[in-house]
């Protein structure tokens, strides 16, 4: 009879500590932006990004982060404000298809968590966001919604691979209309 009281007690106290010791905060959504040039490194918090995207206020080292990039407060609020319109069951269906891959990889380069030893990783953590940010924007979709939805707690955003890129492409707006434009008609259409 003492046995059993005493198992009951011990099966009582691993399940009462179980989660104080083993639990591993989950995350939602990602909290901050690390910006990486070379050696150098900034981080941005999602919410300053957020509000300054919505209501054009931003913190000091905001302020420099943004200045640094040589373009207005307007354009950039624009950018990180504007939305694409896209039913997350094609989203899903583009992001699993090989266009999406191939994109998928590429920009695994430029923006992946942190410590991620290979292209894979990074690709799941983007589709995860893509899916998720849609769901947040009610079937669209922006940079904040990104960035929300990301699910580390800190997105690295590559600057160098993100300039490789770039050099390749002539302009962002050719990158995204090709990327929402071109994809989205064929899967439509299937």
């Amino acid at each position: 009879m003492k046995v059993n009281k005493f198992l009951i007690f011990k099966i009582f106290f691993i399940l009462i500590s179980f989660p104080f010791f083993f639990n591993v905060p989950k995350a939602n959504a990602a909290e901050e932006i690390k910006i990486i040039y070379s050696i150098f490194s900034r981080t941005i918090k999602v919410n300053s990004l957020k509000t300054f995207a919505k209501e054009g206020k931003s913190t000091r080292k905001l302020k420099k982060i943004l200045k640094a990039t040589g373009s207005s407060d307007k354009d950039i609020r624009t950018v990180l404000n504007k939305d694409f319109e896209i039913p997350i069951t094609i989203a899903s269906k583009l992001v699993y298809s090989e266009i999406g891959n191939v994109f998928l990889t590429r920009l695994s380069s430029i923006v992946h968590p942190p410590r991620a030893n290979d292209e894979r990783t990074g690709m799941l953590a983007l589709r995860a966001s893509v899916i998720q940010g849609i769901n947040l924007g009610n079937q669209k979709i922006n940079l904040i919604n990104f960035f929300e939805a990301y699910p580390t707690k800190t997105v690295i955003l590559d600057v160098s691979a993100l300039s490789k890129v770039m050099n390749k492409v002539e302009s962002i707006s050719e990158l995204l209309t090709f990327f929402t434009n071109s994809p989205l008609e064929k899967i439509k259409k299937n």
